[in-house]
């Protein structure tokens, strides 16, 4: 028997609610949060918003699939599904899943009309993408489903059948870390501590590159001084086009920004 294509999570025998294979929901996840990482880098690292446009489209997509149509029809999901073919299902909670990942859809379509419409990019822009980043990293990860824990505090029937069984009462009583693991993580910060010393202490002699593009603008300065060309007089337009916005002031990025614009 076919499936119908407007469902939100399948009907399995022995669960009382409808559920969603939670290892293709991590699978997805972690795409997901793959396309995240590489556009989000290329914003802060290069001032590059170009590739983070085109993810926020592919997102919202994914997400009014997932919340609107049916999560099994979503690129990821299927994908994901794909992947984790061979593995037993983990069958959780749909409900808690179609809330956690309308809260994705809202995030995705406030970075669409402010980055991908007006093209505004900026502190708002930074902190929209670092909870998506987030709430990815979390359910590919560790498999807990922030969005799920809000769930409950707006719906008079809890959350059923969450990965790892921390919706059933009474949940199991946690395992402490215990004096070994405790010392294990104090004698790895210590040594991740002395790694990073070691290597500021070694760094290698020469100029960064943001040091070489400084020294290639000065020489280029002093060159049109010395063969006596006079500058243009600048264009009020190209001037305000390369007017470097707050943001990249703020997080230092000014050089790579204009470097990316064309700006001199």
């Amino acid at each position: 028997m076919s499936k119908p294509i407007f469902q939100f999570g399948e009907d399995i025998d022995g669960y009382p609610i409808r559920v969603l294979n939670e290892r293709a929901v991590r699978a997805a996840a972690g795409l997901l949060f793959l396309g995240a990482v590489v556009s989000f880098s290329n914003a802060m690292m290069l001032s590059n918003f170009q590739p983070t446009r085109f993810f926020v489209m592919v997102f919202i997509l994914d997400m009014a699939i997932r919340v609107f149509v049916n999560p099994l029809y979503a690129p990821s999901m299927i994908v994901g599904g794909w992947i984790v073919r061979y593995q037993t299902p983990d069958w959780v909670g749909a409900p808690q899943k179609r809330f956690a990942w309308g809260i994705g859809l809202a995030l995705g379509l406030v970075m669409f009309w402010t980055m991908g419409v007006n093209q505004i990019v900026g502190p708002i822009n930074m902190l929209v993408c670092g909870s998506c980043l987030t709430l990815m990293f979390c359910e590919s990860a560790f498999g807990i489903c922030l969005g799920c824990k809000v769930y409950n505090l707006f719906n008079k029937e809890k959350a059923q059948l969450c990965p790892g069984g921390v919706c059933e009462i009474p949940a199991a009583p946690p395992k402490g870390l215990g004096l070994g693991k405790m010392a294990a993580l104090v004698v790895f910060v210590g040594y991740a501590w002395a790694a990073g010393q070691w290597v500021v202490a070694t760094k290698p002699v020469g100029l960064s590159q943001f040091d070489d593009m400084a020294t290639l603008e000065d020489m280029g300065v002093k060159g049109a001084d010395q063969a006596g060309a006079t500058a243009a007089p600048p264009d009020p337009a190209d001037a305000e086009r390369c007017k470097v916005p707050a943001f990249a002031k703020a997080i230092g990025h000014e050089a790579q920004w204009k470097l990316h614009n064309n700006c001199k």
